[in-house]
């Protein structure tokens, strides 16, 4: 057998799992897009692929109509979808933090949820995280959808604001650390975890490819945790990967404090017990409790019944 053969044959025995993420491909899942530098996927017997999206909606999609396996999505796009009857699981926290906030010029003097009211407020997408937490931050002052006018403003996009298109616009930490970075100036920031403390992003899974291809997913789980603790003990090389494979990924400076930011969200009290990926369960009980209460979803959820931790690596 030639050497061209063996390299055939190799590839023949990796598995082809696609992940639908809710962007392109950013600096901050830098870990995913280096694998062909790094191997960690493939390592694990993973052809890793990606597709991408505008907010956890859209993953959701991608999944639900078989151009992705596993969703990069947000628990507000994964209520969702459980509301309207899919049937998803939960399999990996990948964010456990809220990284989610309402930005806004010092001048608008918007310091609180109600000085929402009436204004206009630009999100990534009507999919996004962004929409949903926004939503969660306006049911904190008795305000709703209607209350506002939301802007599509696109991913990472202050200028909009900074234009006065927009009064407020709903962000991530990263999204402002950028902003920032580009001279946005003087803000103020409202912080959603401060209302509601819930994980930012999860791995989803329809209930079928859950049931059918569990030794598959969970090595692909066991190579995105390895992936991830290669980024956490590595943000130096992380930035510099970053400047090659991401579509933001220009200043090497910017690159190392977005990956040490997505670190940092990575990780909580529930991963340094049970290892990265880890769920409070209790957490993300309440968050759904909280969507119900709020009415952006109809349904109840019970959390343990769509949630499975069986696929975890053991820590």
């Amino acid at each position: 057998m030639c050497s061209s053969d063996l390299g055939a044959s190799a590839a023949d025995a990796l598995e082809k799992i696609t992940v639908a993420g809710w962007s392109k491909p950013i600096t901050e899942i830098t870990h995913l897009l280096v694998e062909p530098d790094k191997g960690i996927f493939k390592a694990n017997g993973i052809d890793l692929a990606y597709v991408s999206g505008a907010g956890g909606g859209d993953a959701i999609r991608n999944i639900l109509t078989g151009q992705a396996d596993v969703a990069f999505t947000d628990p507000g796009a994964f209520f969702s979808a459980l509301d309207k009857g899919e049937k998803l699981r939960a399999i990996y926290d990948i964010y456990p933090q809220n990284v989610f906030n309402v930005v806004s010029l010092k001048s608008a003097n918007i310091h609180s949820p109600a000085d929402l009211k009436g204004k206009k407020i630009g999100v990534y997408s009507l999919s996004s995280g962004t929409r949903q937490n926004l939503l969660v931050l306006l049911h904190q002052a008795g305000l709703s959808e209607s209350d506002v006018t939301i802007v599509v403003t696109g991913l990472l996009n202050f200028a909009p604001l900074l234009q006065g298109q927009v009064d407020a616009t709903a962000a991530t930490d990263t999204g402002l650390l950028v902003g920032k970075r580009k001279g946005i100036g003087d803000v103020n920031v409202m912080e959603v975890r401060n209302y509601l403390n819930v994980s930012s992003d999860l791995f989803v899974v329809r209930e079928q490819v859950y049931q059918q291809q569990k030794p598959l997913l969970k090595r692909f789980l066991k190579a995105y945790r390895e992936s991830a603790a290669w980024m956490i003990a590595n943000p130096e090389e992380a930035a510099g990967l970053a400047m090659k494979y991401a579509i933001d990924g220009t200043d090497r400076a910017t690159n190392l404090e977005v990956i040490r930011l997505r670190n940092a969200a990575t990780v909580s009290a529930a991963t340094a017990k049970n290892g990265l990926g880890a769920f409070d369960l209790e957490s993300l009980q309440k968050a759904a409790d909280a969507y119900r209460k709020l009415g952006l979803i109809e349904h109840d959820i019970k959390v343990p019944d769509v949630v499975s931790t069986e696929l975890l690596p053991a820590k």
